[in-house]
């Protein structure tokens, strides 16, 4: 870490602060101090240049201060607290659907060296599944009666393999720590709960619907690759916001609205046509 300049430091322009300047400075009226002065902001931009990342599939450009690598720390870790208590299920027609699906998809995904590893959980009143920084993944046995298929499990599964590839989670680590930094800058005092309301409506929020609608679209992709029918992703959506029932309007929600989102995945539905008629080896 750059050593911090000393507030005892003598001042530039000072006779003693001059006499240290080496000669040939001196004569051409260049002040070292301005240069090394710039240094930390140079090391500044270097470290915000290597953390720009591109999602797959998208294209989209994000600033995310963690690696690939970091990512499979972290989801090492948490997997393991998660699945500490989970009824596993370690047999049968459901895990292999499951583990052949995570197989074609992450076949075909954007890997920068993740650990993709799927885990189907026993419990039927959970409609979920998740997956982690990393990824490692579960499925709960609930959501299986709303996929029907296995082309609905790949839009599931699709989408949840778009948050990795995409760095979501660490991503939004990354931007916790610059709003948190801003605050403690800011100093906003008794108005700071106001004020982070404020920004979770304005940013935090919309930030996370453009990752659900960017994961959708990755998944999209990646499921017709893998040799999915895409078509199938609207029709999951539909049937996932009849079980959903009322919702808050979409602005105060970190997920899409059900119309929003199955309009999004229409929009993208020629791309996904072309790659699945490719991956069945049909002439585009």
């Amino acid at each position: 870490m750059a050593r911090p300049l000393s507030l005892g430091a003598e001042r530039p322009g000072s006779r003693d602060a001059a006499a240290s300047y080496p000669n040939s400075a001196r004569r051409s009226g260049r002040k070292p101090g301005i240069r090394r002065a710039l240094l930390p902001l140079l090391g500044l931009v270097l470290v915000t240049l290597s953390a720009c990342k591109t999602s797959p599939v998208t294209g989209r450009n994000s600033f995310n201060l963690f690696s690939a690598q970091d990512d499979v720390a972290l989801g090492r870790d948490a997997y393991t607290e998660v699945l500490a208590n989970a009824k596993v299920v370690s047999r049968g027609a459901q895990k292999d659907m499951v583990e052949r699906v995570m197989s074609r998809i992450t076949a075909i995904a954007d890997d920068p060296g993740f650990e993709w590893e799927v885990t189907l959980i026993d419990d039927d009143a959970t409609v979920n599944a998740f997956a982690l920084p990393g990824g490692k993944m579960a499925v709960y046995t609930g959501i299986l009666p709303v996929c029907q298929d296995e082309a609905g499990l790949a839009v599931v599964m699709g989408h949840e393999i778009g948050h990795v590839v995409a760095q979501h989670g660490t991503e939004r680590m990354t931007r916790s720590l610059g709003i948190d930094v801003a605050f403690s800058l800011l100093n906003t005092g008794d108005y700071e709960a106001l004020a982070r309301s404020a920004v979770q409506l304005a940013l935090e929020l919309p930030y996370d619907r453009g990752h659900e609608s960017e994961a959708d679209e990755i998944g999209l992709i990646y499921m017709a690759k893998a040799g999915y029918d895409p078509r199938a992703a609207p029709l999951f959506w539909e049937r996932m916001g009849a079980l959903a029932g009322g919702r808050p309007p979409e602005w105060l929600s970190t997920h899409p609205s059900p119309e929003t989102r199955t309009r999004r995945l229409e929009e993208a539905m020629p791309k996904a046509l072309e790659a699945w008629r490719r991956a069945a080896g049909e002439a585009p």
